[in-house]
């Protein structure tokens, strides 16, 4: 079949369109914008990128399948000459996967509102690591798989990033209602994506539609800590729930957690006894979470009676996902991280983290408000609180601000309440500016400093740019 993607350099459409083209399946697509890494995955692979949008040009190739990305909408031209043409079919990126891939698979879905990339993939590692010949779909870099997707064995485990983002300008379901789950890990569950929820009962409610597809011989995975994952699945009765959390009334507990400057560890229970104990350098109780959420799906897709069958050795050595807490420069009296952080809780629990980690060192969170939400005010207060517990902050502008008016994140004025807040706030004009500014801190002041750059997005460059200038 040859697959047509349009927004084909997209990191999800990208990945599918490497799937796809593993299972044998001609692939091409287009996009504009077309810039590395995934533009080399995928002329690696022997696909063909084409520059631009156009309508005459999809006439031309009639493919046998158009896979239409989030990137087109209403006005796009090769979208009107769909609609307009009839003759070529069209399905959304989820739809794909469902009817080419996942629905001859075993699935892991990992949802949730944070979380959801490195538990996935942590699951695919230890899958791996136990000979279960799983696929994946991750949506970042992992450091501990050879690439961000692979089939995987033909009948045999996969495990897929579960977002709750809608599917296609023609689809507003949210995308993992596609994805089949036969064990659904639900990390958490908080109010995000302000652009398409109008509030948290709407975003539970999302949830709540994906969990009525988990078949009886599958499971629910729940964080037994999270009140919403609670009420979502109270009254669950299709399938088996399995609850993970620190608390022992839970079915998975994670016990015995430590931090250190080295790295941190638990041990992980299962039904009062132990599974095992993790040691490694990632930080925090979050990625301990994580970790368990993973191990507990992973294992009951193997062995729904006892997933301790499961060998957790491969933790020990996971590295993680690019962009999550990724250390940049790592010297006694600067440490430079880089983290993917976009929602006010995942700020405020790695903070916390390295609070823990660098109890000597000055703590400074450097904050690009660039996701449709966090952009917009409706989680300022929230940012923040959470912002507040670092030493010093940096704020860029909000990404957009131009297009969101009044609505738009107040750099300024957050700024001011942590300096109010007896801490170190500052409000700069461009991203530029705030590389010249921290970069003017660390100069004049040589106090140990932990540097923490949150943003979903490049934060116009500024990170490697600043890496690369302390690191000489």
């Amino acid at each position: 079949m040859r697959i047509y993607f349009m927004g084909i350099c997209g990191t999800a459409m990208g990945n599918a369109a490497l799937l796809m083209r593993a299972l044998g399946h001609e692939v091409m697509g287009s996009d504009t914008g077309i810039y590395p890494p995934m533009s080399d995955h995928l002329r690696g692979a022997g696909v063909e990128i084409l520059e631009g949008w156009s309508a005459e040009r999809l006439a031309q190739l009639k493919p046998d399948l158009v896979v239409v990305g989030n990137v087109a909408s209403r006005g796009h031209p090769e979208v009107e000459w769909l609609l307009e043409a009839r003759t070529q079919p069209y399905i959304s990126l989820p739809e794909l996967l469902r009817t080419r891939l996942l629905n001859e698979r075993r699935n892991v879905v990992v949802a949730g509102t944070h979380g959801k990339t490195t538990t996935t993939c942590m699951a695919a590692v230890l899958l791996k690591a136990n000979g279960a010949e799983p696929g994946w779909l991750v949506g970042g870099v992992p450091r501990d798989l050879p690439d961000s997707s692979h089939p995987g064995k033909k009948g045999g485990p996969f495990v897929i990033e579960g977002d709750e983002y809608d599917t296609a300008f023609f689809d507003k379901r949210s995308k993992f209602i596609q994805y089949l789950p036969h064990v659904l890990a639900i990390n958490n569950c908080e109010f995000d994506h302000a652009d398409i929820f109008r509030d948290l009962d709407d975003v539970l409610r999302t949830f709540s539609h994906v969990i009525r597809i988990v078949p009886r011989d599958g499971a629910i995975v729940a964080n037994g800590d999270d009140a919403n994952v609670l009420g979502l699945v109270k009254n669950v009765t299709w399938a088996p729930v399995v609850c993970v959390g620190t608390d022992s009334t839970n079915d998975a507990v994670i016990a015995d957690f430590q931090e250190s400057p080295t790295g941190s560890s638990f041990t992980l229970l299962w039904k009062g006894k132990v599974w095992g104990r993790v040691k490694w350098a990632l930080p925090g109780l979050f990625n301990a979470r994580n970790a368990a959420m993973a191990a507990v799906s992973s294992g009951l897709l193997l062995d729904a009676k006892d997933p301790t069958k499961l060998k957790l050795d491969a933790l020990d050595k996971f590295q993680g996902v690019q962009r999550r807490q990724q250390v940049l420069v790592d010297r006694p009296e600067l440490t430079v991280i880089e983290d993917f952080g976009h929602h006010p809780t995942a700020l405020d629990l790695t903070i916390e983290s390295l609070r823990a980690r660098y109890p000597k060192h000055r703590l400074v969170a450097c904050f690009e408000p660039r996701s449709n939400t966090a952009a917009r005010k409706v989680m300022q207060d929230a940012f923040r609180e959470a912002l507040k517990k670092a030493d010093e902050v940096f704020l860029a502008p909000p990404h957009r601000a131009d297009k969101l008016g009044e609505e738009r994140f107040d750099s300024e004025g957050v700024a001011t309440a942590i300096t109010a807040a007896g801490k170190k706030g500052f409000a700069s004009a461009s991203n530029d500016a705030l590389l010249a500014e921290l970069t003017d801190l660390v100069k004049s002041d040589k106090s140990p400093r932990c540097i923490i750059f949150f943003s979903n997005g490049a934060f116009g460059g500024i990170i490697k740019k600043f890496a690369q200038a302390v690191a000489s």
